[in-house]
């Protein structure tokens, strides 16, 4: 028996030696060391021997097992690299080649306004806050002095998703919502940025808009905080040499109301096509905050004031940027957003 595993040996040795790819050595594998090899027959078949034989044709076919099993995968190792330097050697790059121009994204110039707007107001002692754009009527409408049957309710076409329910017309929510959510009655100075929905769609009006609104409450607060913050912000966002203008307007939830408007940065108050020949652009609205909103989210307006201001960021990034239309902010046209690549540079 042990002369039979000696002769298996060394054909199987001859045999793995002799292979001359990957495929002629399995073969080789399968017929030594295979269920049915040569190999595995002999330890099948030890139940015919005497107990004091298994123990030594067992150690000397594991022996020999362990050791073509190596030779094998000696074997393995070659034909793999062979196999993988005859790839690299077809599959060579010519790196003298012209290489093909990596298509690189820009920011969004309504991403761009949201964050000029942001570090600005943030540099200015301003938090940030949001909410949510499935809004009920109550903050929407009622707590910023807009009760049901209301007529400036006519103003704003709105999408109701129920009776109580609809998609916020404006970020002013965002403001109820923070003088209610603060319940020590502390002062107040946040921006609100996000989205909001009104039934409109044409050049200059879209159904989904951006829209960024302030709102300071202390003791003390004057329209005069208010004209020196707006004049800050419109110089930093649009030019430093504009001009604001204070016109008399009408919202419910401030009182005074005032549309503001500024120089027209394109013909210097001259007049031209974007200012209609007027030299003024409406740009926000804005007021000091009407007593009944305050009293209704809790602060005493004989203690405090406060003053808030509104204006679309969509409207920013068509002045800043000179966009004609409203709707190619949304339509995500390449030809379009590519412009503003040169910007990140």
């Amino acid at each position: 028996m042990q002369e039979q595993i000696t002769n298996i040996r060394e054909e199987a040795v001859n045999n793995i030696n002799a292979a001359i790819n990957a495929k002629e050595l399995e073969e080789v594998r399968v017929k030594y060391l295979g269920k049915k090899g040569e190999l595995t027959a002999i330890l099948r078949g030890m139940g015919a021997l005497t107990p004091e034989e298994r123990p030594i044709i067992g150690s000397k076919v594991n022996e020999v097992r362990d050791e073509l099993e190596k030779m094998i995968k000696s074997r393995e190792d070659e034909f793999a690299k062979i196999e993988l330097d005859k790839k690299l050697n077809e599959e060579k790059i010519d790196i003298t080649l012209p290489s093909t121009k990596v298509k690189r994204g820009s920011k969004h110039p309504l991403n761009r306004i949201i964050e000029e707007v942001e570090d600005l107001f943030v540099s200015m002692g301003y938090d940030v806050v949001t909410g949510p754009e499935l809004e009920t009527d109550e903050y929407c409408f009622e707590r910023l002095n807009l009760p049901k049957g209301h007529p400036a309710r006519d103003m704003q076409d709105s999408f109701y998703i129920t009776s109580e329910y609809l998609l916020r017309t404006q970020t002013s929510a965002v403001q109820a919502r923070t003088m209610m959510d603060n319940k020590e009655k502390t002062p107040i100075r946040v921006i609100c940025p996000g989205k909001t929905y009104r039934r409109d769609d044409d050049a200059t009006h879209s159904h989904q808009f951006s829209q960024v609104e302030g709102l300071v409450i202390d003791k003390g607060i004057s329209l005069a905080d208010l004209k020196g913050t707006l004049e800050v912000f419109v110089r930093k966002m649009l030019g430093e040499n504009l001009e604001l203008r204070f016109r008399p307007s009408y919202f419910p939830f401030t009182e005074p109301s005032y549309e503001v408007d500024v120089s027209c940065f394109k013909c210097g108050g001259k007049g031209c096509n974007l200012c209609k020949q007027t030299g003024w652009i409406e740009v926000l609205g804005s007021g000091m905050v009407h007593p009944n909103v305050l009293k209704m989210n809790g602060y005493d307006p004989d203690e405090y004031t406060g003053f808030a201001f509104g204006t679309g960021l969509d409207r920013l990034a068509m002045f800043k940027y000179g966009i004609t239309d409203i709707r190619l902010l949304y339509q995500n046209d390449v030809r379009f957003l590519k412009q503003f690549d040169r910007l990140d540079r």
